[in-house]
C-alpha cells in the first residue's frame, strides 16, 4: 500500500484527484458527505419518470482533453458517443430555420467557404471575430469585446458562451470564454467531436472512478460529513467528522473537493467566488424518432439545448437565475411549446420531471473569476480542488476534471 492521501468529496474533482493520486502509487480515502457520489455529475432513478436519468445535461467535446485522459484512465472513454465528424444541428424558433455547422476535420477552417456548413446569414470572415476574446483587456465581458447585433453572434457566439458559463454574455467572462474558443473551435474540427455518454453520466464518470479506485486499494465513505478542519501551525493536523477525528500526518496530503461555499466555511481566511448561476433542466417521457447526433441547439426560445434519450427528451437552459421562482408547471409549458416546434409532438404533455439547481456553477463573470484560489494553500498539506479553483477554464465537467488533476499535480510535484 502507498501513502494515504485524504479526498474531501467525492464529486468529479474529487474523482479525479483520487484517479491521479491512486495511478501515482498512493491509497485514496475519499469522505463523501451525501449518499452518492458524483455531484451534480450523476445518474439516478426517477420515480415519476419511471427511468433513470441524468441531473444534468452534459456535451462534450473530444478537444476537452483533461476529460477525455480521465475517462481512458478509468476505462469508460468508449462510453460516450457521438458522430464521426463535428456536426452540430441548430433551430431558430423565431425564423423557422434550421442548419448545421459543419467544421472541417483538419485544422485548416476550409469549412468557412462552404455556406452550406456555415450559419445561415454569415460570412466566412465573420469567424475572426473571437479572436479578439484573446487581446481583451482584463475584466472585458463576451459582450462587450463581439459585435452584439451580428448574425452569428445571436446563432452562435451567444448561445456557445451561455452554456458554456452558465452566465449572460453581458456578464461572461472573454477571457474563460475564449479558453473554451482556443481549445476547441479554434484546434480544429478533431477537437470538436460532440461527445455524450451513451447510458447515463454514472455510468460513464462516476462508477468506473470507483471501480477503479476499489482495485488500487481506495476507500469510498459515503455518508462522511467533515464539519471542521483541525490547523496546527503550518499543517492540517485534524478531520473532524461530526466529533469523530481522524488525525493527519503533517506530511500527509489532504484534497478538499468541495463546493466554494463549503469550503470558504472550513478554511480560515479563504477566499472564493461568491456569486452563483442556475441551471435549469426538464425531462419529458416521450420518444421521437431519432435525429443525429441526438442533440440540437435552439434560437430564440426558452429551450437552449435539446437531448435525444431513450424514451426522453431533456432540456437545459443555462444561467436561468430569471426562471428559478417560476412554476414548476408553467417552465413545463413553456419549454414543451419549443419542443412542438422542433419534433412532431402532441399538444399534451407526458410525464415530466423539472430539476432546479440554483446554484448550479459560480458565475463565471471577471469579477468572480478573479477571486477563485489556485489549488495550493497557506498549509503544507492542504490542496483544493473544485471548478471554482483557479483553472482556467469555467465550470464544466472539463473544469471540474481540470482542477481534480492540477491538485494531484502539485501533491507529487511537492512530495
Amino acid at each position: 500500500m502507498g501513502r494515504t492521501v485524504h479526498i474531501i468529496g467525492a464529486g468529479l474533482s474529487g474523482l479525479a484527484a483520487a484517479v491521479d493520486m491512486a495511478s501515482n502509487g498512493y491509497t485514496p480515502v475519499v469522505h463523501e458527505a451525501g449518499p452518492q457520489a458524483g455531484g451534480r455529475c450523476r445518474s439516478y432513478f426517477d420515480a415519476v419518470l419511471k427511468t433513470r436519468i441524468d441531473n444534468g445535461n452534459h456535451l462534450l467535446l473530444s478537444g476537452n482533453r483533461h476529460a477525455m485522459d480521465y475517462l481512458e484512465k478509468i476505462g469508460s472513454r468508449e462510453t460516450l458517443k457521438g458522430p464521426s465528424r463535428p456536426v452540430f444541428p441548430f433551430i431558430d424558433l423565431k425564423s423557422r430555420e434550421r442548419w448545421t455547422l459543419q467544421p472541417s476535420a483538419g485544422k485548416l477552417p476550409l469549412w468557412l467557404f462552404d455556406r452550406n456548413r456555415r450559419v445561415p446569414g454569415t460570412k466566412a470572415s465573420d469567424y475572426l471575430e473571437p479572436v479578439k476574446l484573446a487581446f481583451a483587456r482584463q475584466g472585458k465581458t463576451v459582450g462587450a469585446v463581439l459585435d452584439k447585433s451580428s448574425v452569428l453572434y445571436r446563432r452562435l457566439w451567444e448561445p456557445l458562451a451561455v452554456s458554456a458559463l452558465n452566465t449572460t454574455t453581458d456578464e461572461g467572462s472573454a477571457a474563460l470564454f475564449w479558453a473554451i474558443i482556443r481549445e476547441t473551435l479554434g484546434a480544429g474540427g478533431q477537437a470538436c467531436l460532440p461527445l455524450v455518454p451513451e447510458e447515463g453520466l454514472s455510468e460513464s464518470f462516476i462508477d468506473p472512478a470507483l471501480a477503479y479506485l476499489a482495485a488500487h486499494g481506495g476507500e469510498i465513505h459515503l455518508q462522511h460529513r467533515l464539519s471542521r478542519l483541525q490547523f496546527d501551525g503550518g499543517a492540517l493536523r485534524g478531520l473532524d467528522f461530526g466529533g469523530t477525528i481522524q488525525l493527519i500526518d503533517p506530511n500527509a496530503p489532504v484534497v478538499l473537493a468541495v463546493t466554494a461555499p463549503v469550503a470558504a466555511g472550513l478554511v480560515p481566511g479563504l477566499k472564493t467566488p461568491q456569486d452563483h448561476r442556475a441551471i435549469l433542466n426538464l425531462h419529458y417521457a416521450v420518444e421521437v424518432p431519432r435525429r443525429e447526433p441526438g442533440f440540437i441547439g435552439v434560437v430564440g426560445g426558452t429551450a437552449e439545448w435539446v437531448f435525444q434519450k431513450p424514451g426522453l427528451l431533456s432540456v437545459t437552459v443555462s444561467a436561468a437565475d430569471r426562471l428559478m421562482d417560476s412554476d414548476a408547471e408553467t417552465l413545463a409549458e413553456i419549454i414543451w411549446s419549443d419542443l412542438r416546434e422542433i419534433y412532431p409532438l402532441p399538444e399534451s404533455m407526458p410525464a415530466h420531471r423539472v430539476v432546479k439547481e440554483k446554484r448550479a456553477t459560480f458565475a463565471a463573470t471577471p469579477q468572480q473569476a478573479a477571486l477563485r484560489p489556485s489549488g495550493k494553500t497557506r498549509w503544507q498539506n492542504l490542496w483544493l480542488a473544485g471548478d471554482w479553483t483557479a483553472t482556467g477554464y469555467p465550470g464544466t465537467i472539463e473544469g471540474s476534471i481540470r482542477s481534480g488533476r492540477a491538485a494531484a499535480a502539485l501533491i507529487l510535484k511537492n512530495a
